[in-house]
């Protein structure tokens, strides 16, 4: 008898235990469930800043730079214009004015071309304060840029849906460290015409070598954007850009593509170049390209 009452201890025990595990796993999936439910985030508004997109390049344009303010994340429209700013570009020697063409877009009068081993000085005064500054300033180092030799496309049908085209340049690189943006153009129309699809790379690992057939884009054909037709001229634009420009460039597209896993740390604005607080980056650089067109496939 008494093993038969350890038994039933034992026994009805074992059965309280389950019921107890049964009922914590009920909870949990209820609580799971649960988590489907919308949650509305209240986002702080911080305090409006100068927001700057501008350049130098070895083309011989008007040089442009763009101002603008910074909006709250659900601003239904396009950033205000910063208009009726003085803005001025001095290269160590001369001093060029960009003249609003149109609200907040600044260009130089006439077309000039930056000139490699230059540091280029912005220099921006508003007509009405923002962030508590009507001054801003920013320079940049124009690198020189090894001319392409050629560019080549690829095509390999066995990749993906439909086909991929492979766009490959071959140029010398030079011995020094260098930082590179690459552009693509579909029948002179620029085709990497957002920052997200800038390809922007170092020269580690070809510092002072020769690029023959590097990789610098995939056209997918079953993507009506980049699809390519036989006779379509593909251009490849490569420019010599700053360290902090690239960096700037990767923090940006790391902003745009969220963090991963999705509860990381909140993103930070990326860091510019322009002073007192600004956002965005002046940028000085050279640029050398080469086209090819598309062959029958």
């Amino acid at each position: 008898m008494k093993t038969l009452t350890t038994n039933n201890n034992q026994n009805g025990f074992s059965v309280r235990k389950l019921l107890f595990t049964a009922f914590w796993i009920s909870v949990l999936i209820l609580g799971l469930g649960s988590c489907t439910e919308k949650i509305d985030i209240e986002l702080d508004d911080s305090y409006t800043r100068l927001v700057v997109e501008g350049s130098v390049t070895t083309d011989a344009i008007q040089q442009t730079v763009k101002l603008s303010l910074s909006t709250d994340y659900y601003y239904p429209e396009a950033p205000p214009a910063v208009e009726n700013a003085e803005v001025f570009v001095f290269d160590g020697t001369d001093s060029t004015r960009l003249w609003e063409l149109w609200p907040g877009t600044y260009k130089t009068e006439k077309p000039f071309a930056g000139v490699p081993g230059k540091t280029y000085n912005l220099y921006i005064k508003l007509n009405e304060a923002v962030g508590g500054f009507s001054e801003y300033t920013a320079s940049s180092f124009l690198n020189p840029v090894g001319e392409l030799d050629s560019v080549n496309l690829d095509f390999h049908p066995e990749w993906g849906q439909g086909g991929i085209w492979e766009v490959k340049c071959y140029v010398q690189e030079p011995p020094r460290k260098d930082w590179y943006r690459f552009m693509i153009y579909k029948n002179n129309k620029l085709f990497t015409d957002k920052i997200e699809n800038w390809f922007v790379i170092d020269d580690k690992f070809f510092n002072g070598s020769y690029a023959s057939g590097a990789t610098v884009s995939y056209l997918r054909q079953n993507n009506p954007y980049e699809k390519l037709n036989v006779g379509d001229t593909i251009t490849v634009e490569v420019d010599n850009i700053s360290q902090e420009f690239l960096t700037y460039i990767t923090q940006v597209q790391a902003e745009i593509q969220g963090n991963n896993p999705m509860f990381g740390g909140p993103p930070a604005n990326a860091k510019g170049n322009v002073s007192n607080g600004a956002i965005g980056f002046f940028a000085a650089y050279s640029t050398t390209r080469k086209s090819t067109v598309t062959p029958p496939f």
